[in-house]
């Protein structure tokens, strides 16, 4: 090659579940081998990886799918994959209800002091 050196295209895609398990354990602080049983509920305890994979996937003749997104509920976290694979991260909604929850329990004790 000219110039001396090797072209490598770093760019790398990933999968959508890959990129799932990637960004929670990106929030956790742990590495995507630490988020596992029994610390960490498997992806395919909520979702079929292979099924979310191939949401996103092109036609088998190229032509991209249309858009969209889905969500879904994984290790405390709202997961909303839209259609460049992108992966965002919230609170999930069961998790916001349990804290409401609590609150409500906390400031129901108060009422009473």
């Amino acid at each position: 090659m000219e110039g001396g050196g090797d072209s490598v295209d770093e760019r790398i895609e990933r999968s959508p579940s890959q990129s799932v398990i990637e960004a929670v354990a990106e929030a956790e602080g742990v590495t995507p081998g630490e988020l596992s049983p029994p610390e960490y509920e498997p992806l395919h305890a909520v979702v079929d990886p292979d099924a979310l994979d191939a949401l996103f996937e092109h036609h088998a003749d190229g032509r991209p799918r249309p858009g969209g997104s889905v969500f879904f509920e994984f290790c405390g976290y709202g997961i909303t994959v839209d259609e460049c694979g992108s992966v965002m991260l919230s609170e999930s909604a069961s998790e916001s209800e349990s804290e409401s929850e609590s609150e409500s329990e906390s400031e129901s004790e108060f009422d009473g002091v």
